[in-house]
């Protein structure tokens, strides 16, 4: 399942089958669906990524890091610190 590249609207807000999301640009793997859910957000909403080296982070603002692709540094949104569906998990 690809990732990221909002234009047009965003397929996999709503899209709950069982499988790994990966990059749009390069089809690195990023999160898996076991971390996916519901969320009010426009964008699909993860609580972790696949792997340490999946994603690349840096802070943009207190609170909110930018993330893109650990491989190829195509953008994906944010993560949000401490705003998941459990106490102290982060929102991607």
């Amino acid at each position: 399942m690809s990732f990221c590249s909002f234009v047009g609207g965003e397929v996999f807000k709503d899209h709950f089958q069982p499988g790994i999301y990966v990059c749009a640009r390069c089809g690195h793997e990023l999160f898996s669906s076991r971390a996916k859910y519901e969320h009010s957000s426009p964008w699909p909403a993860f609580t972790e990524t696949l792997r340490g080296d999946s994603v690349a982070k840096r802070e943009e603002r207190p609170g909110a890091l930018k993330v893109t692709c650990g491989k190829c540094g195509n953008g994906l949104g944010h993560e949000f610190l401490n705003d998941g569906p459990k106490r102290g998990q982060s929102r991607f």
